[in-house]
């Protein structure tokens, strides 16, 4: 049996990054600032970074009257060519008579640059593994899993940048009475800059249980 479920997703977005801040006063000073602007949402930058998403999704296709939520803590950490990157959502999801909050999955992953550090177009590759971290079974999988990550970023405009992250993953230990698993997801993103520090962004996350054949496409626009 199939199913899907396709919401309206609205994102707010914090981000802290270590970077270098150019004053703006020339020319050049100004295309500078447009090049870190842009580099400050590639996932493949050589930075530090701490960002915190919340993805609201106002409506589920087939439950008009059900909505959900996620929040996501995200650390970023260069390490050589190697970018490592830890997600912990904080999803609130529907029940049957209520909805229920708490910790998700803790995964991590490590991306090997294969391109040229100084290319606007990047494009990395490495290993995933995800811990049973839920507070509760219906936030989590209850397995460990492991799997692969690719992320591709280019950043050739200064004024819009476009790339995606892709993820599979399967469960090899962990609940023996909690099914296994088998999840893919991608993770298209845009970014629209629109000067001094503000920018619009589309980044959805489709996720797909290859496991019971499900999926939901949520779609995406925040600032």
């Amino acid at each position: 049996m199939r199913s899907k479920v396709i919401g309206t997703l609205l994102t707010i977005t914090i981000a802290a990054t270590c970077m270098t801040t150019v004053a703006a006063d020339s020319e050049p000073a100004k295309a500078d600032a447009a090049r870190a602007a842009a580099q400050a949402n590639n996932p493949l930058a050589k930075m530090k970074a701490f960002n915190v998403h919340n993805y609201f999704i106002s409506d589920l296709t087939g439950d008009t009257d059900r909505s959900a939520n996620t929040f996501w803590l995200r650390y970023a950490q260069p390490v050589g060519r190697v970018l490592l990157r830890a997600s912990l959502p904080v999803p609130t999801v529907p029940q049957a008579d209520r909805e229920l909050s708490g910790l998700g999955d803790f995964n991590v992953f490590g991306a090997y640059l294969l391109s040229d550090p100084d290319s606007p177009r990047q494009f990395g590759v490495g290993p995933l593994i995800a811990a049973p971290t839920a507070s509760d079974d219906a936030l989590g999988s209850g397995k460990w899993q492991a799997g692969a990550a690719a992320i591709l970023f280019d950043a050739s405009s200064p004024v819009v940048q476009w790339g995606g992250l892709v993820t599979v993953q399967g469960s090899f230990a962990g609940d023996d009475d909690r099914d296994r698993t088998r999840l893919a997801a991608v993770q298209p993103f845009a970014f629209w800059q629109l000067g001094k520090g503000l920018y619009l962004r589309a980044a959805p996350i489709w996720a797909f249980d290859l496991e019971n054949n499900s999926y939901h496409m949520p779609f995406s626009l925040g600032i």
